[in-house]
């Protein structure tokens, strides 16, 4: 009786090829974690949710979204007034049109000492963009 060797490469791990896949995603993970990563989960139409894959891959794509975000998302611990005048909410981030909002209805609450001059930009940029101009104070 003859015997061959087994078909395929040599085994180089102990491990189950299954186990070996469960132990890199695991070890993946634990970088990009590291790296300050996260993983995003979006639920969009089929068109858009390829169009945004192929997107994700041009170069500038991560400027282009951290514009995009910068300009529609404010940081609420980054505009102190704003802080102040949304001191009932727990949010971190808010829509820029959703705090054009909260100055125009406080606005009487708002120390003109107390407010920088990046806020005032701030609000004035807010106003322009999604005030007509205006606020309605």
């Amino acid at each position: 009786m003859v015997t061959t060797a087994p078909r395929g490469r040599p085994r180089s791990s102990p491990l189950t090829r299954s186990e070996q896949l469960r132990a890199s995603k695991r070890a993946q993970r634990l970088r990009e974690r590291h790296a300050g990563l996260a993983t995003v989960t979006l639920k969009l139409p089929g068109q858009e949710a390829e169009r945004l894959r192929a997107a994700a891959m041009a170069p500038g794509f991560r400027q282009a979204l951290a514009d995009f975000l910068a300009e529609r998302m404010l940081a609420l611990d980054d505009w102190p007034v704003l802080r102040e005048l949304a001191w009932n909410r727990a949010d971190r981030w808010i829509p820029a049109e959703e705090a054009l909002a909260i100055y125009e209805r406080n606005w009487r609450h708002v120390d003109p000492r107390h407010i920088g001059p990046g806020e005032i930009a701030l609000v004035e940029r807010l106003k322009a963009r999604y005030g007509g101009g205006l606020l309605n104070a």
